[in-house]
């Protein structure tokens, strides 16, 4: 299968876990080497041993005025800086300059727009535990937000994820703390969920909680995605506040730490519902006010 080049050069800045990823992805999609560029040294190297076949640069300078598409993989913080370095240096006619954060837009990129740059956003709704073999599996099916400066940079962002297998979806500039929101709630918010559902499960005696919930979690998503809220099952769709009292109960004397996040929870299903005006619904609300201080007896 023949493989098609998206630049005569890509150069990725950054060595952390998505630098890692995209490097691997992007290595046969560049006519020359893939060049690298990071502020540890030996975090480069590194990175080249586990990518493959790739080149590191001399320098940011080096990177810059070698690649015609580069990708910024830094902490979000260090975007504009990073971009502002790159407007002092001489740069490719008409370079692709992208970064890879999903909560902002091309603004931290506004001064390399304002030499000629097409600058853009690319973001995968996926996440990164720094094995980059799996993750190029994984973002060859996920989903990619793609925010360009202009329509050949948005053009440019999803000849960039379709080179990855992944698929575009244009999220406007001012909707993309949002969509991030969105993205963090689902996702880190899920694994904050699930810890405390293990913790909770090994205080009842429960050796391998993850063994046990595993089946239920699967389910209960796959459910929720295709379904929403009509896929709940539990107390709080019935209405029964005298169980949710019971879990409190229990909570409160064998898990105190996960009270909070229960009750959150329990009135966010209560909200989503709707059910805050019927008999039932008054009394979980009540039940579950957030300045309740103690447990239902």
């Amino acid at each position: 299968m023949t493989v098609t080049s998206i630049a005569e050069r890509i150069g990725i800045i950054g060595t952390g876990r998505v630098a890692r990823a995209f490097a691997l992805g992007l290595r046969d999609r560049s006519h020359q080497p893939l060049l690298i560029w990071g502020r540890t040294p030996a975090r480069t190297i590194d990175m080249m041993r586990e990518v493959g076949p790739c080149e590191a640069a001399e320098d940011l300078q080096a990177l810059a005025t070698s690649c015609d598409a580069i990708v910024i993989a830094v902490a979000d913080d260090a975007i504009a800086p990073l971009a502002a370095d790159l407007a002092q240096l001489p740069l490719p006619a008409v370079p692709f300059v992208c970064h890879l954060s999903g909560g902002s837009g091309t603004a931290p990129l506004s001064c390399l727009e304002a030499i000629g740059a097409r600058t853009a956003a690319v973001h995968p709704a996926m996440t990164f535990t720094g094995d980059p073999h799996t993750e190029v599996a994984r973002m060859a099916q996920a989903h990619f937000a793609v925010t360009g400066s202009s329509a050949a940079a948005t053009d440019a962002g999803m000849a960039l994820v379709r080179a990855l297998g992944g698929t575009g979806v244009e999220v406007a500039e001012e909707h993309r703390p949002l969509y991030h929101a969105a993205l963090c709630h689902a996702a880190n918010h899920l694994v904050t969920l699930i810890a405390g559902s293990s913790d909770a499960l090994r205080r009842a005696g429960i050796d391998r909680p993850g063994h046990f919930l595993a089946p239920l979690a699967r389910a209960a998503l796959e459910n929720s995605l295709s379904k929403g809220m009509a896929a709940l099952s539990g107390p709080v769709l019935r209405g029964d506040a005298g169980t949710v009292a019971r879990h409190f109960r229990a909570i409160a004397t064998d898990d105190p730490a996960l009270m909070a996040p229960y009750r959150a929870m329990a009135l966010a299903t209560l909200d989503a519902l709707g059910e805050r005006r019927q008999p039932a619904g008054k009394e979980l609300e009540k039940l579950l006010a957030p300045d309740r201080l103690t447990p239902p007896r």
